[in-house]
């Protein structure tokens, strides 16, 4: 037998057997592997034709004692089971057990959030609070539960079938924490209340029973359905909460109601209540002594807060029929000058650019809160500059899009949430301050944050889970918040990715989205295989760095040196020789992980100009392209990768020929 014989031979032996020798498709364009489409989700990230969602409606009352400084609430909760399986048990929500003296919070450590130097602390500080639970009734009659931390589970007597309902029926307590880990509490005679009964945890297709515990990172998955909500609170309280106000003729003064009236008329400020009126019982509240029931209604909403305090004052103004209103203490005097022209530009730029603010009216409370979201109702601390109160006004009424509208996971993606609203954050404060200094930076903001975050060892994927976050400010806001501006202005366009985004917020309102269902339906509607964007920026801490290594020209026939160095992850290939005949070519590589298009500046010998545009199919067959420059008329004397730095490129020293 020959030697090429006996090398066929053996190819062809180990061909039958199977033990060919096997490559791993490392392509950085390779599938991303998504969950299967299925009937209730999609291959479009549409919901699918048997999509289902339960459903949750409350009829709760509460009553605010300031002298006991305690909430004691009575409720029925009506459980509307949508999805095909039958239900031996319900799971609730017991927020305010993050308190308990044994919760999980109060034995570990939250992880840090740190914005501009403030921390966000999420920790209970040893506060021992928790929620009592007095009566858990169906049909009056006691249902056995178990409690753990956060979350109770409540068997059913007999299983609860598919389109069937229960109503549970319940009354509870709980003390009134200072700092509610930063979501809720109290500052001297102001509550701000949330988190405040015992809420439906959601059932779905994805998940079954959503029971990861509240710790205080992860913040809230919830159902959607009806609430009618009293609150009984002190005779000189003003209040403000989720919904629309039922009795105004028992609560408000005739002055009061006169001026809301105004308000919505008006496209001008109204002041509700002025700063000589407030905090004097005698001119903003009706006659009467002892306590005063409020009553608010609200539809199709995840949840309900409020707040109450004797000394508020009150701006309302109207835009395209939404009543949008300013809660705040006399002492706020950023406030007063400017707070709700703040709130209706905030309201009404998302409405625009995005999707239409689906609620009949929006309030942001000022208080103790360094800035938390709700339906229909934000807090948000006094603030001392007009840039601070701003951002942090519009990024919770940003909320009211991602997750109130937008009803995604936060408890384990909070990159849906609080990195889509920075995300439109950007625009919106650019769009406020525009012409100054700030309003021409802010949207650069995450691009900047980048070095001192993203650093090697330390970084984690955005998909990892909040309580698991060493740099949530990073992790949840800021790299998402990069994320999607990049895959705006540099992959997609403005065009293209507009219609895909608003489509996703069409298709997913009121609804529950999974991370495939966002990647797919921005997909499908742009047209582009994103599995290479999502790879890189999602799942992994890939990093960027485009380099070029060469330009040659007419009398420069050698082929570029092969680049490489520290780092370097380039696929194997043989450099690419020029081509024939007269023509300018400059080498270009990409030496880490991350793969995006690239912006190239040639600057010519005569002066000129221009920025080429290419692709991310460029680095389609290798981590090297080489770029013809189209016309050898003039001769190339400089060559620039990302020359305006718009993208998060780890070694700039290498993106410029000549070399510095």
């Amino acid at each position: 037998m020959t030697c090429r014989a006996a090398v066929t031979a053996i190819g062809l032996l180990l061909a039958g057997s199977g033990l060919q020798a096997q490559v791993a498709d490392t392509s950085p364009f390779r599938q991303l592997s998504l969950p299967t489409p299925n009937a209730y989700r999609s291959a479009s990230g549409a919901p699918g034709h048997a999509y289902w969602q339960n459903r949750a409606d409350y009829a709760l009352e509460a009553v605010l004692d300031t002298a006991k400084q305690e909430i004691r609430g009575t409720g029925r909760l009506t459980y509307q089971n949508n999805s095909p399986d039958s239900l031996r048990f319900l799971w609730l929500q017991l927020d305010q057990n993050i308190f308990a003296r044994n919760s999980i919070n109060a034995l570990t450590a939250p992880p840090p959030l740190v914005f501009a130097g403030t921390p966000f602390d999420m920790a209970n500080r040893g506060f021992e609070g928790g929620l009592v639970l007095t009566r858990l009734d169906a049909n009056g009659k006691p249902l056995p539960h178990y409690i753990w931390d956060t979350m109770m589970r409540v068997d059913l007597p007999q299983p609860l079938g598919p389109g069937q309902s229960i109503a549970l029926d319940m009354a509870w307590s709980f003390p009134v924490p200072v700092n509610g880990a930063a979501r809720m509490g109290r500052d001297g005679s102001l509550y701000e209340i949330a988190q405040w009964y015992p809420r439906m945890a959601v059932y779905d297709d994805v998940h079954g029973w959503n029971t990861l515990p509240y710790i205080g990172a992860g913040e809230f998955y919830l159902e959607y359905g009806d609430f009618d909500v009293r609150l009984t609170v002190p005779g000189g309280f003003l209040v403000a909460c989720t919904g629309t106000l039922e009795n105004p003729d028992e609560v408000l003064t005739s002055a009061e109601r006169d001026r809301l009236a105004r308000a919505r008329a008006d496209t001008q400020p109204v002041q509700v209540v002025t700063e000589p009126e407030a905090g004097h019982e005698n001119l903003t509240r009706p006659a009467g002594t002892g306590t005063f029931a409020w009553h608010f209604r609200a539809g199709n909403v995840r949840d309900v807060a409020w707040a109450a305090a004797p000394n508020f004052r009150w701006d309302a103004v109207t835009w395209n029929g939404i009543l949008i209103q300013t809660f705040y203490r006399p002492t706020a005097a950023l406030w007063a000058a400017e707070g709700v022209v703040m709130a209706k530009h905030a309201i009404a730029y998302n409405s625009n650019l995005w999707a239409m603010y689906p609620y009949p009216q929006a309030t942001t409370v000022e208080g103790p809160i360094d800035g938390m979201e709700y339906p229909m109702i934000t807090f948000v601390p006094a603030e001392h500059s007009r840039e601070g109160l701003y951002w942090v006004l519009m990024h919770e009424f940003g909320h009211e899009w991602f997750p109130m509208t937008v009803g995604s996971d936060e408890r384990r993606y909070p990159w849906m949430d609080e990195g889509f609203n920075t995300f439109i954050d950007l625009y919106n404060a650019e769009d406020y301050f525009r012409g100054t200094a700030y309003g021409d930076s802010v949207a650069d903001m995450p691009l900047h944050a980048y070095a001192a975050n993203a650093r090697p060892g330390d970084e984690q994927p955005l998909i990892d889970a909040p309580v698991e976050v060493r740099d949530l400010y990073w992790t949840a806001y800021q790299k998402p918040a990069l994320m999607l501006r990049l895959l705006r202005e540099d992959v997609l366009g403005r065009e293209a990715f507009d219609a895909a985004f608003r489509e996703y917020i069409r298709r997913w309102a009121f609804r529950h989205p999974q991370p495939a269902d966002f990647f797919r339906t921005i997909e499908n509607v742009s047209g582009r295989n994103l599995d290479w964007y999502w790879r890189d920026w999602v799942f992994t801490t890939a990093r960027l760095d485009q380099a070029v290594d060469s330009v040659t020209g007419p009398a420069t026939r050698s082929a570029p040196a092969r680049a490489g160095g520290p780092g370097s992850n380039m696929r194997g290939q043989a450099p690419v020789a020029p081509p024939p005949g007269p023509g300018w070519r400059v080498f270009i590589s990409n030496r880490r992980e991350m793969v995006m298009p690239a912006e190239l500046k040639l600057t010519y010998d005569d002066g000129s100009s221009e920025v080429v545009h290419l692709p991310v199919e460029v680095w389609n067959l290798g981590s090297r392209f080489a770029y013809t420059v189209p016309s050898s008329t003039k001769r190339v004397v400089k060559a620039e990768l990302d020359p305006d730095h718009l993208l998060p490129d780890v070694e700039r020293g290498n993106n410029v020929w000549p070399r510095r």
